[in-house]
């Protein structure tokens, strides 16, 4: 019996030593697995939100109702640190929004004005219809062709994966209205920016170029859009009536809501995890950003609770994101120079994720292929794309945070962004438990990875 028991004990100790990370591998996997067969955490936070708050226009009392209940909610959860961090921020709402085809056939307009548009008078304003097939044909028009006009921009963005085709069509509406400005035009409206095929137009913002005057700008639907293309095809005059009377309210506050899972290491680093608070006012924010804050806080609930992490994991549901990017900057310049282990942000809806990127240094290699590991068996692969973490944490990861991108599929995102539509009924369930179930993994592995690293440096 002795011999046995020595001879055992001698193989144990030939055998190789398990590292801490290979230790934690099934834990992992238990976390993961319990997420994808019933979570209900993300659920209850994005109906709550979408339900007792509804939509969270940036600046507006709306979105100051959803900080305080959010604050509540994270506190319900049992999150540390709960704060918010204001910053003020200029407010636009939005009016009355008509249109109509007056010439040569009568027609009604489904249309929304777009963020920071300027105001028809009163009384609207009528004018004639010059018509561009695409933003560069705008560009290149002499302005006497534009001026007292109101210029129809249309286009047809296509449905990618990955969501690329936003940023070639999305030029029409972020820059289009101060071209037309520049021009004189006396309006501009735009083929929605979305993928759909029902009257239901796309808001969005746009910014005014330094000293150019504001004029209206709306979006149509995308039938309207189409509908107005075959009048045009008729060859006659084309005529329009609008009336828009969003305005500038002046300065409000805005503010993201921090929570905090206190880590057992301070020197360790942050890992960073949340998606946007605030919403557009034409649905309930369900899948932009509800479902998002919903994913990321759910996950970051599932790793508290499996005891506490090395490191600090720090839920930040950012404000104003949808007017530029306001909680991001206003996130980076107060904690920019605090050392960021990871930062991911969830803002691409509610679908399955499909793919993650790293956008960690060459000393996490270890961490990124346990991350990777552990996603497989959800569905998703490694990418090749440097990450970049989401929109909010486009300045911190400039100032050298290192990302991971969790890829949701966006194959049918732009039929709701958005638009009226973007609501709770739209979410499916059991997709938003393989979200939290990727995040939980991610956020398991790299809060407690053994391993140290800094910050990338800054990307120029």
């Amino acid at each position: 019996m002795k011999k046995s028991l020595l001879f055992a004990a001698a193989i144990s100790a030939l055998a190789p030593t398990a590292s801490p990370a290979q230790n934690r591998a099934p834990q992992v996997e238990r976390l993961r697995d319990a997420a994808l067969n019933g979570d209900n955490h993300a659920w209850d936070i994005v109906e709550g939100l979408t339900t007792e708050v509804g939509p969270r226009l940036a600046g507006t009392e709306a979105e100051a109702r959803a900080r305080e209940w959010s604050v509540r909610k994270l506190r319900s959860l049992g999150f540390s640190n709960v704060r918010i961090e204001e910053f003020d921020m200029p407010v636009w709402v939005r009016g009355e929004e008509k249109g109509q085809i007056l010439a040569p056939f009568l027609q009604p307009l489904a249309l929304t004005a777009l963020g920071n548009s300027g105001a028809t008078p009163a009384s609207g304003i009528e004018a004639e219809v010059v018509a561009f097939s695409s933003m560069a044909e705008l560009q290149a028009a002499p302005a006497e062709r534009i001026r007292g006009k109101i210029v129809f921009v249309t286009h047809r963005m296509q449905k990618t994966q990955d969501g690329s085709s936003y940023g070639y069509f999305g030029a029409v509406r972020r820059l289009g209205p101060s071209v037309a400005s520049q021009k004189g035009a006396a309006a501009i409206v735009i083929r929605s920016i979305g993928t759909d095929s029902h009257r239901m137009p796309h808001t969005g913002v746009q910014q005014w170029q330094a000293g150019v005057t504001p004029i209206p700008a709306a979006a149509l639907s995308n039938p309207d859009a189409d509908n107005l293309e075959r009048i045009f095809e008729r060859g006659r005059p084309v005529r329009m009536r609008l009336l828009l009377t969003p305005r500038q309210i002046g300065t409000r506050k805005s503010g993201n809501v921090i929570a905090e899972v206190p880590g057992r290491d301070p020197k360790a680093g942050i890992v960073l995890v949340g998606g946007h608070l605030d919403s557009w006012d034409l649905g309930t924010g369900a899948i932009d950003d509800g479902a998002g804050v919903a994913i990321t806080a759910a996950a970051a609930k599932r790793v508290m609770d499996a005891g506490r992490p090395r490191r600090t994991i720090r839920v930040v549901w950012f404000g104003a994101e949808e007017v530029g990017i306001l909680g991001g900057n206003d996130y980076a310049r107060r904690h920019g120079t605090e050392l960021h282990a990871a930062a991911a942000e969830s803002d691409f809806g509610a679908d399955r994720i499909w793919r993650v990127d790293f956008g960690l240094p060459e000393q996490a290699k270890a961490v990124t292929d346990r991350v990777e590991a552990a996603l497989s068996p959800l569905g998703i692969a490694r990418g090749t794309a440097v990450a970049r973490g989401g929109p909010d944490l486009g300045p911190l990861v400039a100032a050298g945070a290192p990302a991971i991108t969790l890829q949701q599929d966006g194959t049918d995102y732009f039929d709701l962004h958005h638009t009226p539509d973007d609501t709770l009924d739209k979410i499916d369930r059991e997709d938003l438990r393989q979200n939290v179930a990727a995040y939980t993994a991610f956020l398991s592995i790299v809060a407690n990875a053994p391993e140290n690293w800094g910050h990338n440096a800054p990307q120029r």
